[in-house]
C-alpha cells in the first residue's frame, strides 16, 4: 500500500474542498492510503516517511505562492526528495490574473525539482485562456489547474481524469 501525503493550507477553503474531492478519487483505489498534512502548521518531520506527495498550492495575488508555503519551505531545504513522486494541483484565475495564471505551481514544481523530486500529473493547457504561466512547461502544465471562477463546470471532470493520471503514475 503507497501512504501518500496531501499538503495544503486548511485555511484555503477552495484548495481544502479540492483536495477532499480528490482524496476521495484516490481513496477508491485499495492501494492507496491518503494522510490531509496542513501545512500551515507542519514540519519537516510531519512530511517525512511517505511514499510519495500531492500538494495544493494556489496562486496568491500577482503569481505569488501562499504566506503558509513560504514559511514551510524552509524546513525542507536540506530534503533530498529523491524517489519521490510529487503531484501538484492548484487554484487560478485566468481572466484576472492572466500574466500570471497558476504561476503557483509552476513554482513550487521548481523548488521540488531541484530537490530531485519528479514531478507527475502533467495536464493540457488546452481550454484555459492566458497570456502567461510558470506553471507551464513543454505545452502542458505541471499539475492539475483549477479554475472555479471561470471554468467551475469543468472541476469535477478535470479532478477525475487527473486522480486517475497521478494514480497510475503513483502506484
Amino acid at each position: 500500500m503507497k501512504n501518500i501525503a496531501i499538503l495544503y493550507s486548511f485555511n484555503t477553503n477552495k484548495t481544502k474542498k479540492i483536495a477532499q474531492v480528490i482524496s476521495h478519487e484516490l481513496e477508491r483505489s485499495s492501494n492507496i492510503n491518503i494522510k490531509h498534512i496542513d501545512i500551515d502548521f507542519a514540519s519537516k518531520d510531519d512530511i517525512l516517511g511517505f511514499d510519495n506527495y500531492i500538494l495544493g498550492v494556489p496562486t496568491w495575488f500577482d503569481g505569488e505562492l501562499p504566506i503558509a508555503w513560504d514559511e514551510f519551505l524552509p524546513s525542507i531545504d536540506d530534503t533530498d526528495f529523491t524517489g519521490k513522486k510529487i503531484a501538484i494541483f492548484g487554484l487560478a484565475d485566468q481572466k484576472g490574473y492572466p500574466d500570471n495564471f497558476a504561476d503557483g505551481i509552476g513554482l513550487i514544481a521548481k523548488i521540488f525539482e531541484e530537490k530531485s523530486a519528479t514531478i507527475i500529473g502533467h495536464t493540457s493547457t488546452d481550454t484555459y485562456i492566458y497570456n502567461k504561466s510558470l506553471a507551464e512547461k513543454n505545452k502542458m502544465f505541471q499539475g492539475l489547474v483549477i479554475d472555479i471562477e471561470n471554468q467551475n463546470s469543468m472541476t469535477n471532470n478535470r479532478i477525475e481524469k487527473w486522480a486517475e493520471s497521478i494514480q497510475k503514475e503513483i502506484i
